[in-house]
């Protein structure tokens, strides 16, 4: 088949290009970098042209509010627009786990609404809710920097690894749509705190890790539930202290 992957250059985008080739399928990354821009349809329909499938990983480069959700929504809408003129029979997007759980943060917000675009637009889809990468754990651990500690919820997370993300995808494009939505999770739910120490620890970064039932994450105040799945999940099969002796 024919697979167009929106922000295919990123760091889901290109895994998922990577998998799909080697599979044997005609993967496109299509992303500002080779022409392609969702959020103002320059080289769309050329790229969706003779395509089977979309998938969207894209990412808004500017996360103010307002910003935000013109990103998702203009680029959506586009998307729809060229995969409806171009025959796509299936729009696969990558969403987060919790996002109509968490509205007062801006970008589920708006993953909210790009979500909302896709299941009216008529077009056969899947949509996969995922939860925080491996990768962006040490970003938490920077984001919680105080006083020479790190500061971090005590909330319950269940991060995936970016590659079963990509495998997760993969799978899901290749498949029938499911005119629905589909959480994928890490294989281990713990506290914050565990995940983060772990990170630091694996960087040689000794500083101590604090769990505080009134820290945000991002702004946002959390609980168990905030960040994993409440229902059934495909888990990813790379657990986080595999990942950090290959990320090593």
């Amino acid at each position: 088949m024919k697979i167009v992957v929106i922000g295919g250059t990123g760091l889901i985008g290109s895994k998922l290009v990577a998998r799909l080739a080697a599979q044997g399928h005609d993967a496109v990354p299509a992303s500002p970098k080779s022409g392609v821009n969702s959020v103002t349809g320059e080289g769309l329909g050329a790229a969706l042209d003779g395509a089977d499938v979309v998938v969207d990983v894209s990412n808004a480069p500017d996360w103010s509010p307002a910003a935000v959700l013109d990103f998702f929504e203009r680029s959506s809408r586009n998307l729809v627009a060229a995969g409806k003129a171009a025959g796509i029979k299936h729009h696969v997007a990558l969403s987060i786990v919790g996002t109509d759980r968490m509205a007062d943060l801006a970008y589920f917000h708006a993953k909210v609404a790009q979500e909302q675009v896709i299941k009216t637009s008529g077009l056969p889809y899947t949509i996969v809710r995922a939860t925080q990468f491996f990768e962006f754990v040490r970003s938490i651990a920077d984001a919680g920097a105080v006083d020479g500690k790190v500061v971090v919820p005590a909330a319950l997370f269940q991060p995936i690894a970016a590659d079963d993300v990509a495998a997760a995808l993969a799978d899901v494009a290749v498949r029938a749509p499911l005119n629905a939505t589909i959480d994928i999770a890490g294989p281990d739910k713990q506290p914050f705190a565990s995940f983060v120490s772990r990170r630091l620890r694996a960087a040689g970064d000794g500083r101590e890790v604090v769990a505080d039932p009134k820290a945000g994450y991002f702004g946002a105040v959390i609980d168990d539930q905030s960040l994993t799945p409440l229902g059934q999940a495909r888990l990813g099969a790379i657990d986080f202290d595999s990942w950090l002796a290959s990320a090593a």
